[in-house]
């Protein structure tokens, strides 16, 4: 039977009770990075298909690519890789059972933030 009184229920709170963990934003930065990494190899493939096709193409993705917002976005990409990677890394570890208590998770979660932005860092000094 249809519910008629559908519209005058209130909306459920859960976005004003909750708090947000550290669990839970470092899971959502997962997936924000992996469709980043989605559309930095977009921009790869671009790349490499300009290199294929003619010189003004590759002239065109190649300068970009070497500008101030070239590097800023794939020093975004090189974080968004390495951070990525911590995370399904985290994921094989709670999947053996190990580390799944709240206390640990948060700590990961943390470590992962760190550990991405200091392999960042290291892969951009020596490249």
């Amino acid at each position: 039977m249809a519910d008629v009184n559908r519209g005058n229920r209130p909306l459920s709170p859960h976005l004003t009770i909750y708090r947000p963990q550290m669990t839970s934003m470092s899971s959502i930065m997962v997936r924000v990075t992996a469709i980043a990494c989605f559309l930095v190899a977009v921009l790869v493939v671009w790349w490499l298909v300009a290199a294929a096709s003619s010189e003004t193409a590759f002239q065109f993705i190649d300068g970009l690519l070497r500008s101030w917002l070239g590097d800023l976005v794939l020093f975004g990409a090189t974080w968004a890789i390495f951070y990525h990677m911590l995370g399904r890394l985290r994921h094989l570890i709670w999947d053996l059972g190990y580390c799944v208590e709240v206390e640990i998770s948060e700590k990961m979660g943390i470590g992962m933030f760190a550990l991405a932005t200091i392999l960042t860092f290291i892969t951009l000094v020596v490249v």
